[in-house]
């Protein structure tokens, strides 16, 4: 991926990893669809990827209200010729046991990570596939490829978007539609205060993994470069991304260390 010339959208562009990709991306010269739910926040960022040489066009929408998307991708596919690369950030972590999240706040969760991540997709794939190519990101977590405590339904949507995406990808080699999955591990930013708890409400709390992880800036930098690269994985984080490889090749020992992960 050449990223100069080209368009990109971006979804949770107002904060944390979405932010800081667009910031670094704009480093590249390019056109920047800016989304999120802010819009002042939105514009913000905008000013500073236009300071460095880049274009953007802002468009809030809410990634848990279908009609929000809907009308986001009219005014986006009708004023511009072609995405070339479709990003997605945005999404909601959760902090809450199993036995006592109710249901409601399941179907939250998954609403905005899976379905609301799938109905801009849908929307976007047949104007990538009219244009011959396109390059699809999608944010998950390393709990996207394991089970792990008050993430219950969050690592539900982010191990189902492994699934939804891969089958994309394998249905459209043919169509020159590419798709990266970004996998953080613990990186600093607020998706733990933001993160909702049993009865729906924000955590309000910087886990303290979080707060010690790495830096946003610096993992935007390695996101970044490694979409340009076309990697299917992304795997950007500390010594904690280790937990992959545990659960793949030493599953005994994950399901050891799962189970001594302090309560809330």
């Amino acid at each position: 991926m050449n990223f100069k010339g080209k368009t990109v959208w971006i979804t949770g562009a107002s904060s944390g990893i979405g932010k800081a990709v667009a910031i670094e991306l704009s480093y590249k010269k390019l056109h920047l669809i800016l989304s999120g739910r802010k819009e002042n926040t939105l514009n913000e960022v905008a000013e500073i990827c236009q300071n460095n040489e880049s274009t953007t066009s802002v468009i809030p929408f809410d990634l848990g209200d279908e009609n929000s998307i809907i009308e986001a991708s009219k005014i986006i596919l009708e004023n511009e010729a072609r995405i070339d690369g479709l990003y997605h950030f945005g999404g909601i972590s959760q902090r809450s046991f199993v036995s006592e999240t109710p249901l409601s706040v399941d179907r939250k969760i998954f609403e905005v990570n899976f379905f609301g991540t799938i109905a801009l997709t849908k929307l976007v794939l047949p104007a990538m596939i009219k244009n011959g190519r396109g390059q699809i990101g999608v944010t998950t977590s390393i709990v996207g490829k394991f089970g792990f405590p008050y993430r219950s339904s969050y690592s539900a949507t982010k191990q189902a978007l492994h699934g939804f995406f891969e089958s994309l990808r394998a249905e459209n080699v043919s169509n020159n539609i590419l798709v990266s999955m970004i996998i953080p591990g613990r990186i600093k930013t607020n998706i733990s205060v933001n993160a909702i708890g049993k009865d729906g409400k924000s955590h309000n709390k910087m886990d303290e993994g979080q707060d010690t992880g790495m830096e946003v800036e610096k993992a935007a930098k390695i996101i970044v470069k490694r979409l340009q690269k076309e990697r299917k994985e992304i795997l950007v984080g500390g010594s904690e991304l280790i937990m992959v490889h545990i659960r793949r090749f030493f599953p005994r020992l994950y399901y050891y260390l799962s189970s001594r992960v302090k309560p809330l």
